[in-house]
């Protein structure tokens, strides 16, 4: 039932992360302030397509 999905920095736009999700549960898109080490700083990291 899980899925997994990337995550993307949101002010870089390069993907640096990859998690699993339940999407019955959560049909919307996930968003969490995660580190970025070409922005070298936390940033929001959204999911992508």
């Amino acid at each position: 039932m899980r899925e997994i999905v990337t995550l993307a920095c949101t002010e870089c736009k390069r993907r640096n992360y990859t998690t699993t999700k339940n999407k019955r549960t959560t049909p919307d898109r996930l968003e969490f302030k995660k580190y970025c080490r070409f922005c070298q700083r936390h940033t929001p990291h959204r999911e992508i397509k």
